[in-house]
């Protein structure tokens, strides 16, 4: 059983999840983007991720994981999700205040609360913002990216919400106000891409969002 510092399973969490967000491997700058480190710091900690047989990394080129990192980081991204579930649904928080606290908590609880937590929960799927909860061994678990920002629908495209980012509170409370939220159906109406607004029918509302708040929404496209 590898043991890990708390930065090794962050920047783990961090690499499965830029996986589920786009159609290629984690980068450098990505990552120090999404841990907010700066490059160089990113550099010495994925390179002990490769020490430790986690993670592959050419020189200046993408950063994947290895089977054993992918259990790893599954095992991560399982707590946490299972942390912002039981947030959601035990303690009454709202969608936008579990992110960070999970983090706070998710190095702290073991294996043990984790399966008490799962079991308490009725065995969730997926998050409070439709992410997947990882299955226990997640060495073959497919995570990429299957899913579109709603930002890149046309006119006239209908789609089922599917997931929403957790990484900015702000964000999520302006997107839960307009009542875009995991399982809505949506539609385009209006893509004002010059002026950085569309117009969609959520439910029997007719709303407008931002174009830079549509990319943290992952949907996938149906027909009607």
């Amino acid at each position: 059983m590898l043991s890990l510092t708390a930065s090794n399973e962050d920047y783990l969490r961090a690499i499965w999840k830029l996986g589920e967000w786009q159609d290629h491997p984690a980068t450098t700058s990505e990552l120090a983007r999404t841990l907010g480190l700066s490059p160089s710091t990113i550099s010495e900690g994925v390179s002990k991720l490769v020490g430790l047989g986690l993670v592959r990394h050419a020189p200046y080129g993408a950063i994947s994981l290895t089977d054993e990192g992918m259990r790893q980081a599954g095992r991560m991204v399982r707590i946490h999700r299972l942390l912002e579930t039981g947030l959601v649904e035990l303690f009454n928080y709202t969608w936008d205040e579990v992110h960070e606290e999970a983090e706070h908590l998710e190095h702290a609880v073991s294996d043990r609360f984790i399966r008490r937590l799962d079991a308490a929960l009725g065995h969730p799927t997926r998050d409070p913002h439709g992410d997947i909860i990882p299955p226990e061994d997640s060495t073959d678990l497919d995570i990429s990216n299957t899913l579109l920002p709603l930002a890149s629908l046309e006119v006239n495209n209908s789609a089922i919400v599917e997931r929403v980012s957790d990484q900015d509170s702000d964000v999520l409370i302006y997107l839960q106000e307009l009542g875009l939220l995991p399982g809505v159906h949506v539609s385009v109406e209006e893509a004002q891409r010059g002026i950085g607004l569309m117009r969609v029918r959520c439910g029997k509302e007719s709303v407008r969002i931002a174009l830079t708040a549509a990319r943290h929404v992952l949907v996938r496209l149906v027909n009607e």
